[in-house]
């Protein structure tokens, strides 16, 4: 099993704004699925092959009153059989309070086809800008719409 600091992790990160504060996450507005405040929802989007890694595309919408300047998440990668290939951490702060953000996180070294799920194991870091540390995991809503499970 390779572990995190072991591997040359590559994270790219882009910021995506709602536009407006009425601005719905998808399947929003409808009653079902309806935004509950004080909750982060992490979506694994989408994910793609790109040189010789698994791009992964995650959406977060921070339904807090507080920017989260610290959110370190440590996800582990099963293959298409179930068994932990590796540990990553991945780091998408910041998430900006009442915002959309989009963060790519690159899986080096193996095929998207290659994973059958990405677990989220532990949260490493959760810190808001007022300086208090939260338990993000006791926040966290996950979902995924790719072709891997994104799960707790």
């Amino acid at each position: 099993m390779r572990t995190a600091p072991a591997m040359a992790f590559a994270a790219v990160a882009l910021l995506m704004t709602a536009g407006r504060a009425s601005a719905q996450w998808p399947g929003e507005g409808d009653g079902e699925g309806a935004a509950e405040s004080g909750r982060v929802r992490a979506e694994l989007n989408k994910v793609e092959d790109i040189d010789g890694a698994c791009r992964s595309f995650f959406l977060f919408r921070n339904h807090t009153p507080v920017t989260l300047t610290g959110f370190e998440m440590s996800l582990a990668i099963l293959d298409t059989d179930g068994v932990i290939d590796r540990l990553l951490t991945i780091d998408a702060a910041p998430l900006p309070a009442g915002r959309t953000t989009l963060k790519l996180f690159d899986i080096p070294d193996v095929a998207c086809a290659d994973i059958g799920k990405i677990i989220l194991h532990d949260m490493g870091a959760c810190q808001g800008d007022d300086g208090t540390t939260r338990d993000c995991f006791a926040l966290l809503d996950v979902s995924s719409r790719a072709s891997i499970a994104f799960g707790l």
